[in-house]
């Protein structure tokens, strides 16, 4: 069955535009809370967070209307983020988890992803299932007036997801001391993040933490960390925590001001959960984006690297078909299976800070855990159309291909979310990647017509 809502990460849009609209968003609800009412026994409940944008009042309030007529209780958590929402799906018993935002994306954009029972991202067949009836005449999915759900605001929930994420950390260790910048992108984590390191003893500078409904990720958070970098630098701090708008990602910034991506992060966590005796399965999940210079390091240390396909739920799903407890991907995504379901920026962070204090290093030694090979991405967006069915884009390619060789590697796919087209090429010749990316960015423009 074709895709007409779902996509690679739950539904997204344009707000205000199909499929992103409250008539859509509605209807999502009714259909997701039919699909439930099949399971029966019990009278089914539904969690819904959300990030910061404008939009996101209209997409809750249309999906508890659509929860509700279906007969469906609804738990409402208000801003929270998207690990926070798959934590509390569990925590509260709850049979299906929603989460609206669109990630990184600028507020024009909004989203809504499912969680199943146990806080992962709905299965292909479940979303397949849901699709199906979407579009079904709302008056064959309404329940009799006495059998309407009920909608409860959970007052506690941003307390329990800090509780939840402190208890992450070994016993007794506290964050005294640490001098820490948190960027939270004016995000879902707004005042959970920066209050679980506090409350943890951390001298904490709080920035991204106004959200207007308009600002959330605008040259901010971890896709646009450069004035968390001058923040860092000027405050002389030990370290700089940059989350996206919807929180399941981190960048760290070193005391330096340096960059900290996240398969950085991955050596860390691995090779600290190694000397731990924590790490699972002999190795860590990573994608086909990660950096060759992991997987070597890893190899160093007797560990293997698996790469998956691009997104954070091909991940997990390696994981917990083989027995993975540390994934993730480059951009900031770290899943680590012994706390959580899903990506969470907060979480990873606290591993990386408990590394820092109980090696009483600073972040740039901790976090400096290899050499990276050079490695190059552009993203080109495009208007419309397949640019990369277009011969003098395929003719580019298999010509980069040529010059690379067996050199290293050229990865070139479309973005799951948004109109473009993302180019990486990684080897250990830095002049001959960055002419292979030029080469293909410069063919997709041309046909795309775009710059």
């Amino acid at each position: 069955m074709a895709r007409q809502y779902f996509g690679t990460d739950g539904i997204r849009g344009l707000a205000n535009t199909p499929p992103m609209t409250a008539e859509v968003a509605l209807k999502v609800g009714m259909a997701a809370g039919k699909v439930l009412a099949q399971a029966g026994g019990h009278r089914q409940r539904a969690v819904i967070g959300k990030d910061t944008r404008l939009s996101g009042y209209m997409i809750e309030n249309a999906l508890m209307s659509g929860f509700t007529a279906v007969g469906v209780d609804v738990f409402q958590l208000g801003p929270m983020p998207t690990p926070a929402v798959a934590m509390l799906t569990r925590s509260l018993r709850a049979d299906i988890g929603v989460m609206i935002s669109a990630s990184h994306n600028q507020f024009a954009d909004n989203g809504i992803k499912l969680f199943d029972a146990n806080g992962f991202k709905l299965s292909d067949e479940a979303e397949l299932e849901i699709e199906s009836l979407i579009d079904t005449p709302a008056a064959e999915l309404l329940v009799p007036s006495d059998k309407i759900g009920r909608a409860t605001r959970i007052e506690s929930a941003q307390e329990r997801y800090i509780e939840y994420a402190k208890r992450t950390l070994p016993k007794n260790l506290r964050l005294d001391g640490l001098r820490i910048v948190i960027d939270c992108a004016h995000g879902a984590g707004y005042k959970v993040a920066p209050q679980a390191l506090w409350e943890l003893g951390a001298e904490v500078i709080r920035i991204g933490v106004e959200p207007n409904g308009f600002n959330i990720n605008e040259k901010c958070g971890s896709t646009a960390p450069e004035s968390l970098q001058a923040k860092v630098r000027e405050l002389r701090a030990d370290i700089g925590i940059a989350l996206d708008g919807d929180a399941d990602r981190v960048v760290i910034i070193d005391e330096k001001g340096a960059i900290v991506d996240g398969d950085q992060l991955l050596a860390v966590i691995a090779e600290s959960w190694r000397r731990r005796g924590r790490l699972l399965g002999g190795g860590v999940v990573a994608t086909v984006m990660s950096n060759l210079g992991l997987e070597r390091y890893l190899g160093t240390l007797g560990l293997t690297m698996i790469r998956t396909p691009v997104g954070d739920r091909h991940v997990v799903e390696h994981m917990r078909r083989h027995n993975y407890n540390v994934g993730g991907e480059q951009s900031g995504h770290i899943v680590l299976s012994d706390f959580g379901t899903t990506g969470d920026g907060l979480v990873a962070a606290l591993q990386i800070l408990a590394t820092v204090v109980t090696t009483d290093r600073p972040v740039s030694e901790v976090c400096n855990r290899f050499e990276r090979i050079p490695q190059l991405l552009r993203n080109v967006r495009y208007a419309n159309g397949s640019p990369l069915e277009d011969g003098r884009v395929l003719a580019a390619i298999d010509a980069a291909k040529a010059k690379l060789g067996d050199k290293g590697r050229l990865l070139i796919r479309p973005s799951g979310t948004e109109p473009v087209i993302r180019v990486m090429a990684e080897g250990e010749d830095e002049r001959l990647v960055n002419a292979i990316v030029g080469d293909i960015v410069a063919a997709v423009q041309n046909v795309a017509h775009v710059g």
